[in-house]
Order: C-alpha cells, then sequence, then structure tokens
C-alpha cells in the first residue's frame, strides 16, 4: 500500500513561476493545485486542506497577507504551514 503523495496549494498570480513550482514539485512526487487570485485560493485552501500551501503576498482580489490571516482564524486551517513567496 503506497502512501498519499503529499499535497501543495500554490496560490500565485505569476504564471511562469507557477509552472516552475508545479513541475519541479510534480518530479519530487507531490500532488499540487494551483490558483492565481486570492479568494480562490482561500476556498481552494478550505476545501482541499492541503499539506503546505506556497502564497504570494500581492494577489488579485484578497492580498496574500488577507488570506493568510483567514487562514489562521479558521480551526481546520489554522495549523497548515504556510510559505510566504513574493
Amino acid at each position: 500500500m503506497s502512501m498519499p503523495q503529499p499535497r501543495i496549494l500554490i496560490i500565485e498570480d505569476e504564471k511562469g513561476l507557477v509552472q516552475s513550482l508545479t513541475w519541479y514539485f510534480n518530479r519530487e512526487g507531490f500532488e499540487t493545485t494551483a490558483v492565481s487570485d486570492g479568494a480562490e485560493g482561500l476556498r481552494k485552501a478550505q476545501t482541499l486542506l492541503p499539506d503546505i500551501i506556497l502564497l504570494d503576498l500581492m494577489l488579485p482580489g484578497l492580498s496574500g497577507l488577507e488570506v493568510c490571516r483567514e487562514l489562521r482564524a479558521g480551526e481546520k486551517t489554522k495549523a497548515i504551514p504556510i510559505i510566504m513567496i513574493t
């Protein structure tokens, strides 16, 4: 029985960076999901409950800082590690 792939949620609006991160993490055996704006990222984090989130600081809609605050306030999402990328 194999272990499930660790899930990474990438919340980033720069397409080239998303493509690079997705390629590298998929190659290393991670499951990646990417979204390009803060509100969508917040919704995806709340439903997907990833193992880690890579979060851009400057996003359309909700900023990365606002997304981070919301995730930290949520009971289901408060313990998910977040790495801010900018």
